[in-house]
């Protein structure tokens, strides 16, 4: 296991933990939180040995081998699926000892070679590799395309896919969810359940690590504070235990002024002057609780838009694509789309990737030209426009209070202010709104994190008091604390939103209708998230299935996604899925109990294993090493039935 015990670990002259203790167990899945700076990263790097720890003691076991996504962009003309496959470690060692064997010309040598090679999976590591790669969005037609011919984005993807072929006992994730769609985080939630190492992932998704992990810990304080609980349990026990400290602090600071005012009131008097010496000295020993010190917030809203067109557009007949280069034919992604978009509607756009949500929100965002039919806007409309690659048109060498003023001037311009103040004063105070105070709003652009740029991009867009929000991918760069104030304010917003997003508690707690863009068209989704997960989920396990099938995959024909199923197919499969829950329920029940039975297992075990580091004496190390083994028996008979129960959930 790894053991962290008073460790203090320093960047520069940051101390980012001190005197931090705790352990992480075989096996466990560990989200780490905590606020941007507290020093997540730089435990990953401890981990990963690039760091090393300033005090106390840190160890992992030295034979466990370690997965990370690399950071760096790769630039080369190898092919995605060779590219995925150098990252199985063990592979590349057999088959760099097959060549040496052969070279050597030793006939048990080369068997041995051969054999390590065989075990490494040499015959099925291209299938393994491209399975990733389809999982992670990619086509079919992209399985042998140079790396370098894909975007920055894509090149991310490639990364992880190699991380997660790379066999390994421990796995280290640093927001490995940024660069996916939600087809791509579905599929990887899946694959991370199965990995059976120990995984410590780093991510502002909320439900991703729900639907992982099953520990938490906290950087809080420069302190690790471990819990046994995914992240929404987190929340709750951590809350709870705010509101005990702050319960138990307010409680003996009354304690504290009631000794003071007997030692103010009586300390001159000669016949209370020791009873008031008592209390000092009791006021001396007492060990403070420390106040509440509760993590800044951040909230901010959308002004009321100035006029609310009904309906905000419509589109009859209209079909986006990308117009054609030197007069060619254009490129049609999806067509033949006839809807109106009403005041106040709330609308998530799914749909597998590369399917064109983004195409249709570029297009009537105005940043794409309809390629046929015509989009028809409401008199007044106001548009807001959040795309994925926002933060890359940010003047870099510009700071906020100037792209502030830039765009007042190019509202101005356009005859867009909708009432708002242009004065530089109101301006650096809106700015003062969205956390850019004092140095910040006159810090270059190029210098800020990714979270701030979002922030700069969310402040720019509200200024605009928009009537139709398009929001592409908005929360990316954004921290949980930035993410809960954005769901906050697009619920109160009295206008429209059209939300592209793989964060799916937030297009959970905005949207209240979906449209699916799939086979080259835009229909409802009936269904709620749960039943599009299922859909994505079964879509790429089709695409694995077709892949197994065909001979020679690189030159297989792009799948095309399956139609949506009608509305009468949807209530079938909803019904059947709701019988066979409803069937599934009590061993699910049963599962869920054993897991928690088995995390307090496995809490007392540690315990109880950093209890015989320590020195006693002999009589309570007996009792701790009998205790120790029969919660071992315990946690292996328990770990038997789960797997018994597991295998009879996969098989109904």
């Amino acid at each position: 296991m790894i053991t962290l015990k008073n460790v203090v670990l320093r960047r520069g002259t940051k101390v980012l933990l001190d005197s931090a203790s705790t352990v992480i167990n075989p096996g466990e899945k560990v989200g780490l939180v905590g606020r941007n700076g507290a020093g997540k990263s730089s435990l990953f790097a401890l981990l990963n040995g690039s760091l090393h720890e300033d005090g106390g003691e840190f160890t992992v076991p030295a034979q466990w081998r370690l997965a990370q996504v690399a950071q760096d962009m790769p630039e080369t003309d190898q092919g995605a699926t060779d590219f995925v496959v150098d990252g199985d470690t063990v592979l590349l060692a057999a088959q760099a000892e097959v060549a040496a064997a052969e070279a050597s010309d030793d006939g048990e040598r080369m068997a041995n070679a051969y054999m390590a090679l065989h075990d490494a999976g040499a015959h099925d590591a291209r299938a393994r590799a491209q399975a990733l790669i389809l999982g992670l969005g990619f086509k079919t037609t992209e399985l042998d395309n140079p790396v370098d011919s894909f975007s920055g984005g894509w090149r991310m993807r490639l990364q992880l896919a190699r991380a997660l072929m790379c066999p390994s006992e421990l796995m280290l994730l640093d927001e490995p969810t940024n660069h996916l769609d939600l087809d791509a985080l579905v599929w990887l939630e899946a694959w991370l359940q199965r990995y059976t190492g120990t995984l410590l992932v780093i991510s502002h998704d909320r439900e991703f690590l729900d639907a992982v992990t099953g520990v938490t810990i906290h950087i809080e304080n420069a302190k690790l504070n471990r819990y046994g609980a995914n992240y929404s349990k987190f929340e709750d026990m951590r809350a709870e235990q705010m509101e005990l400290q702050q319960a138990s602090y307010a409680k003996q600071q009354e304690k504290i002024a009631h000794l003071q005012k007997f030692i103010d009131r009586f300390k001159a008097k000669a016949s209370k002057a020791k009873q008031a010496q008592s209390r000092v000295k009791a006021l001396a020993r007492m060990e403070r609780v420390a106040p509440l010190l509760a993590e800044a917030e951040f909230s901010f809203e959308f002004k009321e838009p100035a006029n609310l067109p009904n309906p905000m557009l419509a589109l009859q007949d209209a079909s986006f694509g990308y117009p054609g280069a030197d007069g060619a034919a254009p490129t049609v992604i999806v067509r033949d789309v006839s809807k109106s978009v009403l005041a106040g509607q709330r609308i998530g756009i799914l749909g597998a990737n590369g399917q064109g949500k983004s195409t249709v929100v570029k297009t009537i965002a105005r940043a794409l030209a309809p390629v046929a039919g015509e989009i028809t806007e409401g008199k007044g409309l106001n548009i807001g426009y959040f795309a994925q690659q926002e933060l890359d048109v940010l003047r870099p060498a510009d700071n906020p209070l100037e792209h502030m003023v830039q765009l007042a001037r190019e509202c101005t311009a356009a005859g867009k202010l909708a009432g708002q103040s242009t004065r530089e004063q109101d301006l650096r105070g809106f700015l003062g709104g969205f956390n850019f105070s004092g140095d910040m709003v006159k810090q270059a652009v190029g210098s800020m994190s990714g979270g701030e740029k979002a922030r700069l991009v969310l402040c720019m867009l509200v200024w605009q008091r928009p009537n139709l929000l398009l929001m592409d991918e908005p929360t990316n760069h954004l921290d949980l604390a930035t993410r809960e104030a954005l769901s906050i304010a697009l619920n109160e917003f009295e206008g429209t939103v059209m939300l592209v997003s793989h964060d799916r508690a937030l297009l959970r707690a905005v949207c209240d209708e979906f449209w699916l863009v799939a086979r080259g068209g835009v229909s409802p989704f009936d269904g709620d998230l749960d039943d599009y997960q299922r859909y994505l989920l079964d879509e790429a396990k089709r695409q694995r299935e077709a892949l197994k099938a065909a001979p020679a995959p690189a030159a297989a024909a792009p799948a095309a996604a399956p139609a949506p199923a009608s509305a009468a197919q949807r209530k079938q499969d909803a019904q059947r899925r709701q019988e066979q829950a409803e069937r599934l329920r009590p061993l699910k029940k049963q599962i869920e109990k054993l897991d928690r039975s088995m995390a307090t297992l496995a809490e007392e075990k540690a315990a109880l294993e950093q209890r015989l580091m320590q020195a006693l004496a002999p009589a309570e190390m007996a009792e701790a090493g009998r205790r120790l083994k029969q919660v071992g028996d315990q946690l292996a008979a328990q770990e038997e039935e789960w797997l018994s129960l597991s295998e009879q959930l996969e098989t109904s």
